[in-house]
């Protein structure tokens, strides 16, 4: 929450002077006096609140907490009444001439009679789904001077209403979960204007608790029961969690929810959780796999008669789901329908299209017998298309038309299909399912916040486009620590129109304010950092990597990796230590802990392959990363240790995620430190004390190294080249032991153009290794000239040991008045978003999305075409590169485009592409993703969602010179990374080269 005079006016939010801080709402809260404010809180004294005894229970229960949290901002407890009214007077336990009245419309008595009073205009949200507005008022009731009066439209939108100012007094929904202080101010007020918001943008909005063992269950397991859990199926998940639950999701303006589901049942777990969850206003559903309020298959395992097979055991299943129905008649829910194979499998293969269609026909029988004489296309009801069931919808079956079709991701973020033009106007509507948590090939991913907000932002706003905005549920696990996608998701959800590309950082920075109540630069900086852990975690999932993820000789890859999540982690914990001890728990769980707990890993990781690559160079520094990689390795569970033990083990467990060294896609059993090998210490190496690596190469001299030549053995001595336009600008040598005898060593060079940071230095067990880096004055330079680089080592009582290195140096030059990117290093790198020129057609054109993607960000069409537009080749929106390249083989370039595992979304007929051209060849089309039957994954999907992009390759003839790329659309929402341009000396590396100097 922002201090006074702080807050920044953007999106086209109403402020007030001395407003607080809004995430996506009006703002209409200030902490100073005026003439158009109201007082909630002045001269310690509070505005009393009140209702109508008439009004929902959630509502009354929301007020609670306003009051409450009014307290925690002020230290003064409003007064909270149920009053009734009668047509010539006010009867209230206390007067005031200025309360505020709370209730809804239709439900509450006093809200229909201070409506009567003053004609207040309700117009805006009556009968509008979710909706609220807030107004002060002369004369409300009797004898009631001036109100500030909150009306919602239904009884969420009422309690929406309150905790949107709750937030903006200073309590954060994260308050209790993740231990968000509360930001204090003696003075509190409104804006006597109010504010107001109509229906969300998505009409049910929730989470899906998932895989949530072993942190989750765990964790509520100590906190939430005596360690036995449930009777019937052990489960912790009682009604004292998700009452918890149900305000987190309630301040997030969520209102729907998928309960967790592996051994758990949330109908029979406890008694009170589904009166619970409708007493608080939360609308109850269940998974994908679970049709009919029915916990599967854990409920099947406890009550089930026979096979969960439909066409052998029908009626047991169907009198099963009755029950589920009859159970839940009571409450608001929407009823999953359909059916897959127990746990969460596919059905047999003998189901097929006619049977899944008597599935649900007989589950809107159940519908129909079970709410005798409601009409059931008024009873919510989804279909999730997950997987084979897809395959179903598109082998044409059918459900009746007030159903609701829940379209999925790919489980990595990707949505598989969106509904095309012909099926927008299906009342029942269309929704998504989507994951920032998954158990599945190719690998787990459940440890820590790995999904960047700028994709979930481009994947939704396609699902908004597409008008897949009737339901949205979130895969989130445990819940922690995925507070920040879930908070994203919820807020796009709750109003689109208020977000754009350019809007997520601002989103983040907003976010951080209000978190811990820092100013708006520090909260960027926050916002940097945030979008840097998950940019890095989703290069690759941390489940996925390896020793050998990041290439250790190309590119100085591993080593940018390792600095890169150095610089992150110091920043966080710069901000860490800043904070005040009130904020550092809440910094430590929303962004501490991630950076540490990921740069713990990645280093480890890195580390691990240095140690096994210093091992093949006979180098005694391989036992210094062995030291190194089990420090980090004890250093992951002290991290681990830390989040368990902060404020007196609250959040004990919560990560018991394991996270470390996978033998499969399922989790491991236990963490288990990467292999780490040693040389012998007390033994020199073969060829003498030196050993000499160059840049580039895996590979060490003198002696031999399967790395150095063809044969492997009888060598040349190794040489390195470098041209004026290579990123880096210089090239390295490592100096290092061979063994437990020191040297010393000196460096020189036969021409005068090559300078040496070092001339000389000294190697031992406790120093074992040095690195030179050698630059060139390319004034002194025509050409390509070569020198010669000679080590010379010198140790007690041994030959001194000799090892050139040959230096070939290559002043190339560029045409005068060129302007772009310049051959380097032998190739041409471009982040996507570095255009030259860029081409709009049809109101079509191609713009940057921050953030998104492995290295900087990505570019798309925009808007997202209209009614689903596309081109042909060479005819739509184009984005242009200029580049100039020195060398080519036999006259030709590899183009390799680095683009996002986009999924064919807009049907079979539309496979996502796009086309590349060099100067005036005919553009080459890329249709990057492979076709695959209906309900399933295209081949290589799993290498594809691994490492996060798709790449294609287009071979053009190209002479050394000044040319122009362009990239023309062919379908939207293709997103493209990268650009690398080999001219033959591209080498290999999991990123692709460093970007090309530009000119």
């Amino acid at each position: 929450m922002l201090h006074i005079g702080e807050a920044r006016l953007w999106l086209g939010l109403l402020a007030v002077a001395g407003s607080a801080y809004a995430i996506g709402q009006s703002t209409c809260v200030a902490f100073t006096s005026s003439a158009s404010t109201f007082p909630v809180v002045s001269g310690h004294k509070a505005s009393p609140i009140f209702l109508s005894a008439d009004d929902w229970p959630g509502v009354q229960r929301a007020a609670h907490d306003f009051a409450a949290d009014i307290q925690r901002v002020t230290g003064v407890k409003p007064t909270l009444s149920n009053v009734t009214t009668s047509q010539n007077s006010f009867l209230a336990p206390v007067k005031s001439s200025t309360p505020i009245i709370v209730g809804t419309l239709g439900r509450s008595s006093l809200i229909d009679q201070v409506i009567n009073n003053t004609n207040l205009d309700v117009s805006s949200i009556q009968g509008n789904w979710e909706s609220f507005l807030t107004k002060e008022v002369a004369n409300p009731l009797p004898g009631v001077k001036s109100a500030y009066v909150i009306v919602g439209a239904d009884k969420r939108g009422t309690i929406y209403a309150l905790y949107d100012h709750s937030e903006q007094f200073g309590v954060s929904p994260w308050y209790w979960w993740a231990d968000v202080p509360v930001t204090q101010h003696s003075e509190l007020f409104t804006a006597s204007s109010g504010c107001s918001h109509g229906s969300p943008t998505v009409k049910y909005r929730g989470l899906f608790l998932n895989d949530e063992q072993p942190a989750l269950q765990n964790w509520a397991m100590e906190k939430f029961t005596n360690g036995t859990g449930a009777p019937l199926t052990g489960s912790p998940f009682n009604h004292w969690f998700y009452t918890n639950l149900f305000e987190l999701l309630l301040r997030l303006k969520a209102n729907y929810l998928w309960p967790a589901q592996w051994s758990s049942a949330f109908g029979i777990d406890d008694s009170q959780n589904q009166f619970l969850a409708d007493w608080w206003g939360v609308v109850m559903g269940t998974s994908h796999e679970e049709p009919m309020m029915r916990s599967t298959p854990v409920e099947w395992g406890l009550f089930g008669e026979g096979p969960w097979n439909y066409s052998i055991n029908a009626q047991n299943v169907y009198n099963y789901w009755v029950n589920g129905t009859e159970r839940s008649k009571s409450f608001e829910n929407v009823y999953t329908l359909g059916m897959r194979g127990d746990g969460d499998l596919p059905l047999s293969e003998s189901t097929n299209v006619a049977l899944l269609e008597k599935v649900v026909s007989d589950q809107r029988q159940i519908l129909t017998d079970v709410y005798n004489g409601t009409d059931i296309t008024t009873i919510p009801q989804m279909w999730t298309l997950y997987k084979e069931v897809q395959g179903y919808y598109e082998d044409n079956m059918r459900v009746p038309d007030d159903v609701m079709l829940m379209w999925t991701d790919d489980n990595w973020g990707n949505i598989r299909r969106f509904p095309l033009v012909d099926e927008r106007n299906r009342t029942g509507g269309a929704g998504i399912y989507y994951h920032v948590d998954y158990v599945g090939t190719p690998r787990d991913y459940k440890w820590i916040t790995s999904s960047q907000l700028s994709k979930i932002y481009e994947q939704m706003s396609i699902a908004v486009d597409r008008q897949a905005d009737r339901i949205w549920i979130l895969n989130v696990g445990d819940l922690k620590p995925y507070e920040l996608d879930i908070e994203f998701f919820l807020t796009y959800g709750w109003d689109a129109s208020l977000w754009n590309p350019n809007k997520v950082d601002d989103f983040v920075t907003s976010w951080a304010q209000r978190e811990f109540d820092v100013s708006p630069t520090t909260g960027r900086e926050i916002a940097e950092i945030i979008a840097n852990v998950t940019r890095f975690n989703a290069r690759a999932k941390p489940e996925l990597w390896n020793s050998t993820t990041f290439n250790l000789w190309n590119y100085r890859e591993a080593e940018t990796v390792w600095d890169q999540w150095q610089t992150l982690s110091d920043a966080s914990n710069k901000l860490y230590k800043s904070m005040s001890s009130a904020n550092q728990p809440a910094f430590f769980q929303l962004v501490q802990h991630p950076v540490q707990a990921s740069a713990t890993l990645a280093h480890m990781w890195i580390a691990a392959g240095i140690n096994n690559l210093r091992a093949s160079q006979a180098r005694l520094s391989t036992n210094n990363y062995a030291d190194q990689v089990e420090q980090l390795f004890s250093q992951d569970f002290d991290l681990e240790t830390q989040y368990h033990t902060i404020l007196d083990g609250k959040w004990d467990h919560m990560m018991d995620q394991t996270h470390v060294m996978y033998y499969y896609w399922q989790q491991p059993m236990t963490n288990t430190m990467p292999p780490v090998t040693r040389v012998q210490p007390k033994k020199q190496a073969l060829p003498g004390v030196m050993r000499i690596v160059p840049e580039g190469t895996q590979g060490a001299w003198p002696g031999d190294n399967p790395h150095q030549c063809d044969l492997g053995y009888n060598c040349p001595p190794p040489s390195i080249s470098l041209d004026n336009f290579t990123p880096f600008g210089n090239r390295f040598v490592d100096v290092g032991a061979g063994g437990p005898a020191p040297f010393t060593f000196t460096v020189s060079v036969n021409a005068s153009w090559l300078t040496a940071s070092e001339k000389k230095g000294s190697i031992s067990p406790q120093n074992p290794e040095q690195r030179v880096f050698f630059s060139v004055d390319w004034s002194k330079v025509s050409g390509a000239q070569s020198a010669q680089i000679t080590f010379t080592a010198t140790a007690k009582g041994q030959p001194d040991l000799v090892t050139t290195v040959g230096f070939t140096a290559n002043n190339t030059v560029v045409a005068s008045g060129f302007k772009g990117f310049v051959e380097g290093d032998g190739g041409v790198s471009i982040e996507a978003a570095h255009a030259s020129r860029n081409t709009t057609v049809d109101g079509l054109t191609w713009i940057e999305l921050p953030g998104i993607g492995r290295t900087l960000s990505g570019v798309t069409p925009w808007p997202r075409g209209g009614d689903d537009k596309n081109f042909t080749a060479g005819s739509g929106p184009s984005i242009e590169y200029d580049f100039y390249t020195l060398n080519s083989v036999g006259g030709n370039i590899t183009v390799t485009t680095y683009v996002s595992p986009s999924l064919n979304a807009f049907g079979e007929d539309r496979p996502i592409g796009f086309a590349v051209s060099v100067d005036s060849s005919a553009p080459q089309s890329n249709y990057f993703i492979p076709p695959a039957a209906p309900g399933s994954e295209p081949d290589a999907w799993n290498d594809f969602v691994a490492e996060s992009t798709v790449t294609t390759a287009n071979i053009f003839t190209a002479a050394p010179g000044a040319h122009t790329l362009k990239i023309w659309m062919v379908e939207p929402t293709v997103i493209v990374q990268k650009i690398v341009i080999d001219t033959g000396g591209v080498r290999g590396s999991y990123l692709g080269p460093p970007e090309s100097i530009r000119v």
